[in-house]
């Protein structure tokens, strides 16, 4: 169940999901991998780095004041380990270095594992959408 809903979102992602996804894919960002719409238990995260156990979310609107389930969710992602950053869908389109910042940051934090970089990595700024 899982795979199948985290493959169809990911295939309808948001433009702050794509624009994200484009900046922190192919170990771009401090050599680790990430994976969009990753299942974690029975939920499914924006982006997770299993290397550092750090998780990724967006929020639109929808997530002005978080409903119960989503405390109830953070609570158990957190309790596997997990970091959990989260930012606004307008930080990503209009602070995106800002907001790669922030995860740099927390990677470092996070830096029980050594990232290994992309042997061929994307130049950064280039083909952004």
């Amino acid at each position: 169940m899982n795979t199948s809903t985290a493959r169809n979102l990911r295939l309808a992602q948001t433009e702050a999901e794509k624009r994200l996804w484009y900046r922190i894919r192919n170990r771009q960002l401090d050599g680790c991998k990430f994976r969009r719409q990753a299942p974690i238990g029975r939920y499914i995260v924006d982006f997770a780095c299993f290397e550092r156990n750090l998780i990724i979310e967006l929020d639109g609107g929808q997530h002005a004041s978080p409903a119960p389930s989503d405390r109830t969710r953070s609570d158990w992602l957190v309790s596997q380990g997990f970091s959990i950053l989260r930012f606004w869908n307008n930080d990503v389109m209009e602070n995106m270095e800002g907001v790669l910042q922030r995860i740099i940051e927390a990677l470092s934090r996070q830096a029980s594992v050594a990232c290994t970089p992309h042997p061929d990595p994307l130049p950064q700024g280039e083909r952004e959408p």
